[in-house]
């Protein structure tokens, strides 16, 4: 049976297994029109000149019979379509199952319905089917027509559902949501949901969509709600006939040559050219508001607009900005439409199919990072409109958006969008720095300071605020007391309605002192939440009953001290939340964020990932660090999740510091143990095994599991550490780690522990310059305790990265063809299991295994697939084994440059592993005088870091450059004989068979 998605994705699929049989454009479009007018025979020149309007006639015709043979190539020969020579016709067959005719049955069965109940059935029944608009990614003409008679008749069945409320409450309140997503400008939907939660007894809900109301249609139209609106708004909250006015919003004023400026990138962006635009400023000099204008201006054009916030808490979640930017019901809908595999990477960060990952190192999976971000950025973009995304507050940016905002316009040059971020001057973190000076580089960034205005915008703003015109003293003392900044301009006509006699700080105050008192403590209250906040929280909070602290919010948004953002509801500006936060005594702060926590929980028992950190940052402001350090730990876990490594560090540091600030204990051994143990796999994620705070976790760990006698804790830091050791060159430390680990393994330890700590063995002990045959054994023992574990404890696959190093044993041993039949089984494998990280693994050493046979072009071909794969994926220690081995391939210049560029770059990431055998292939590229420095230079590496497998060879070459290379090709002979290295004693032997005697 054939399954064809037209609502919200574009897909025709086998009904059966699941399997996508087309999501060609043209294809499914010729079905969806022939869907919308099932039954009806479709001539086919009308359907050619439909679809190839710019082609002849003839050619018109010919191209619709080369899409109608795909279309039966792919889909067979359905009963539902009907061809002949004249025309095409869809009919419903039980052989089809079409979304779109699915939701036309259900709704007539709802409008000839006579009973409620059954009408509302078959009406919530196609509002189900409805999933989005008709082929989101489409906008032809007809297209166009169709949807927006699909989206009317969907429109008219939520209003059927809501007129019959009594049979089913809960749907009704659904269909009144859906009917506002879909008419988001008629006031009629906003005041059936207001009367539907008033029923439900939800006064604080009715309150919020009245707001909700309000805001859009001021923004989208300047207007306020009309007379029934604000009656129905009395009628909640008991007032008299008049409610009181709010305050006036001023248009924007004095900021021309700003916005024809925002206005020109824009243009350029909406044409093809991704970019960047970041209006700089002051606090208060109105860098928001400038850029709502220019989103207003975007909206009006019909671009689909999406806008974040970033929030200077600790309590943030990362990529916080994108997630709303990815809930903007235009964003949703396109993205609908995207292939299964870009839509899962999108479930990672929606909190709605969240799963929660993290842990230790082997749960890293960083390598998948830039395909989540590859997923975001095409859902962002999947509409095929040009896209604004206002970012605001970018100062407070966390570290993973900057990245993904950087990729973004990297991978996507040409998309229409613009990314519209402000930035508060002197407040950035180094991360914004960092990110926005690599915008700056790649040519992506515009930037526009703002500043104060001058006397006349000062005055001009002023009498727009007022209502009246300011007589030339008061603008002079207007101008003189603000120094222009919009904020405070505002701010102070609002608190004065004359120009202030004292600085911001007090105007704040005296705006904030202006309502009574339950909105003042409510303001309290939603100060210390640090974020944007809801009624719910803020009646769970407080001790207030929840009427009084509706008609607070209320008061609070009249006077434009909070806004309605989202569904929720905010402080106006920073500097009112900081300056409300700043009138709460100490006491009584502890107090409501204790409060504000065990609301945060009650209103999210059932997903308390999505506040995790909220809640971290709210315990322990009210003096309960132990439950601070649990949320902690489960916030960074989330994090991970969505590969926010740096975000999860930050996380886990916090924890750090409160469970180190309690008294010496068992009890806080284990849990600052447990944080450490949280911690290890989010820094080597972010910083790479080199790490030295990764280095110090990883001790701190071993010590604190040896001190509480925790054998299995014990034995994961060793293995942990291990990596850590090994990668910075410490191979006699990475040793003694690797044999306490396999003296640790006991009856009921893990295979995936047991095996790795041989494999650990192995790997260590083949580099020390021990017997390679003792390394195979326990290469061997690791792979077969291991087999069909699908990760170590060290991070990789077992049966890639086992086969892959032991291929260097078996080379050692003389075992030529066993060596190339490991790497090759490890590569194949790695191919199969499609893990991009696992591949990068089996090719940088199989690129060891041709390097070491001399076989130049294999190592050529597999040097040039790793730095490939390297670069897409940002590998970066193994990047730098590319350059190397790709460079020795190469000779000459190049390849010398090559070589010496990647061993730059392991020294600067402190990877000092194999650091003999790196600097030994760049003295074989480099000139006499070079390569004699060069190979001392390894040769007292070797002798430093305990790296001595390769140090037969070295000397082997190093004796090219003496005048009598005997005695040294003897030393090489006797160090390949003693450490078991036949391929290396080989080359020394037949070096001296070609030497006399001295």
């Amino acid at each position: 049976m054939l399954r064809v998605s037209l609502l919200g994705e574009q897909v025709i699929a086998d009904d059966e297994s699941g399997a996508v049989l087309t999501r060609s454009p043209r294809s499914v479009a010729l079905v969806a029109h022939l869907v919308v007018h099932a039954g009806r025979a479709q001539p086919r020149r009308l359907l050619a000149g439909l679809f190839w309007p710019d082609s002849t006639d003839a050619q018109a015709l010919t191209n619709l019979r080369r899409e109608l043979h795909q279309l039966r190539r792919v889909l067979g020969d359905p009963p539902s379509l009907t061809v002949t020579g004249q025309d095409l016709c869809w009919r419903d067959t039980s052989s089809s199952r079409v979304d779109v005719r699915e939701f036309d049955v259900a709704r007539m069965a709802a409008l000839a319905a006579a009973d409620p109940g059954e009408a509302v059935a078959h009406a919530g029944a196609a509002l189900a089917t409805y999933r989005g608009e008709l082929l989101p990614a489409l906008a032809d003409d007809w297209v166009l027509a169709a949807r927006a008679e699909l989206d009317r008749q969907c429109v008219e069945l939520c209003d059927l559902i809501c007129r019959t409320s009594s049979a089913d409450p809960a749907a009704a309140l659904a269909a009144a949501r859906r009917r506002i997503a879909l008419r988001p400008l008629e006031e009629t939907g906003y005041r059936t949901l207001m009367g539907l939660q008033a029923e439900a007894g939800d006064r604080a809900g009715a309150v919020s969509t009245y707001h909700r109301c309000a805001s859009i249609l001021e923004r989208e139209l300047g207007v306020v709600p009309a007379e029934p609106t604000r009656a129905a708004l009395r009628r909640l909250l008991a007032r008299p006939d008049h409610e009181p006015r709010r305050a006036a919003a001023p248009g924007l004023v004095g900021r021309a040559a700003e916005l024809a400026r925002l206005g020109e990138t824009w243009r350029a962006a909406a044409a093809g050219r991704a970019g960047f635009v970041l209006v700089r400023g002051d606090a208060g000099v109105g860098k928001t508001r400038l850029v709502a204008e220019l989103a207003g201006l975007a909206r009006a054009e019909g671009a689909v607009v999406a806008a974040g916030r970033c929030f200077g808490t600790p309590g943030r979640l990362a990529l916080a900005p994108v997630a709303d930017w990815l809930r903007t019901p235009a964003v949703q809908r396109a993205a609908a439409a995207l292939d299964p595999v870009w839509r899962a990477e999108v479930d990672r960060l929606l909190p709605a199919t969240r799963t929660a990952v993290g842990g230790p190192l082997r749960d890293a999976g960083a390598w998948q990072r830039l395909r989540f971000f590859e997923g975001l950025a095409r859902a962002l973009t999947a509409g095929g409109r040009p896209v604004l995304l206002v970012l605001d507050n970018a100062q407070w940016c966390d570290e993973e958006t900057g990245a993904f905002l950087t990729f973004c316009l990297g991978l996507l040059p040409d998309a229409p969008l613009l990314v519209a971020g402000t930035l508060r001057e002197g407040d950035q973190d180094r991360g914004v720095t960092a990110w926005t000076a690599q915008l700056r580089d790649d040519g992506r960034l515009t930037e526009l300071p703002l500043r104060p205005f001058d006397a006349v915008g000062t005055a001009r703003l002023g009498e727009a605020v007022a209502g009246r015109a300011l007589s030339a003293s008061d603008r002079e003392l207007l101008y003189a007391a603000t120094g222009g900044y919009p904020l405070y301009v505002v701010e102070a006509l609002r608190a004065h309605d004359s120009p202030p006699a004292e600085g911001l700080a007090a105007v704040l105050r005296t705006r904030l002192e202006q309502p009574g008192p339950a909105a003042r403590e409510i303001a309290g209250l939603a100060a210390a939440a640090g974020r944007d906040f809801t009624l719910d929280l803020l009646t769970e909070a407080s001790d207030l009953d929840a009427d009084t602290v509706v008609d607070a919010v209320d008061e609070l948004w009249r006077r434009r001290i909070v806004r309605e953002f989202g569904g929720a509801y905010d402080f106006t500006h920073d500097l009112l939340r900081e300056a409300a936060y700043q009138q709460v005594s100490p006491p009584r702060r502890w107090l409501l964020h204790r409060r504000l926590a065990q609301g945060l929980e009650l209103l999210h028992a059932e997903d308390t990932d999505a506040v995790a950190a909220q809640l971290a940052v709210q315990y322990a402001r009210g003096g309960r660090p132990d439950r601070a350090v649990a949320h902690y730990r489960r916030a960074a876990a989330v994090a991970a999740g969505t590969f926010a490594h740096a975000e999860a560090i930050r996380l886990l540091r916090e924890a750090l510091v409160l469970v180190r600030a309690r008294p010496a204990s068992g009890h806080r051994d284990r849990d600052e143990l447990a944080v450490l143990e949280a911690l290890a796999g989010p820094l080597n994620a972010h910083q790479g095994y080199s790490s030295p705070e990764l280095q110090r976790t990883l001790e701190r760990s071993l010590a604190l599991a040896e001190s509480l006698g925790d054998g299995e804790a014990a034995l994961t830091a060793l293995l942990e550490l291990w990596s850590s050791r090994f990668v910075q060159g410490r191979t006699a430390d990475a040793y003694e780690a690797a044999e306490r680990a396999l003296a640790l393994i006991v009856p009921g330890t893990s295979a995936e522990q047991s095996g790795s700590a041989h494999f650990i063995v192995a790997g260590s002990s083949l580099s020390l310059g021990h017997d390679p045959a003792e390394a195979l054994r326990h290469f061997d023992l690791g792979a077969e305790r291991t087999r069909g574990a699908s990760s170590w404890p060290i991070g990789t696959r077992p049966d890639v990265h086992g086969p892959a190093w032991a291929a260097h044993a078996h080379w050692l041993l003389g075992h030529d063809d066993a060596a190339v039949a490991c790497g090759a089984e490890a590569i194949a494998l790695a191919r199969r299991i499609d893990q991009p990280y696992s591949l990068a693994i089996a090719l940088a050493y199989a690129g060891i295994t041709h390097q070491m046979r001399r076989d130049r072009r294999a190592l050529g071909a597999v040097a040039a697939e790793l730095r490939a794969l390297c670069d897409r994926y940002g590998f970066a220690y193994y990047r730098e084994w590319a350059l190397v081995l790709g460079g020795w391939s190469l000779g000459g210049a190049a390849g010398l440059a090559a070589a010496q560029r990647g061993l730059a770059n392991l020294k600067a990431e402190g990877a000092f592993a194999r650091m003999p055998y790196w600097l030994a292939l760049v003295a074989e590229l480099s000139a006499p005088d070079a390569a004699r420095a060069t190979l001392d230079a390894a040769l007292a590496a070797g002798q430093a870091r305990d790296d001595r497998w390769w140090l037969p060879e070295v000397l082997r070459l190093r004796a090219a450059y003496d005048a009598d290379p005997v005695p040294r090709l003897r030393a090489a002979a006797e160090l390949a004989r003693a450490q078991g290295s036949v391929a290396l004693l080989r080359r020394a032997e037949a070096d001296l068979a070609g030497r006399s005697p001295s």
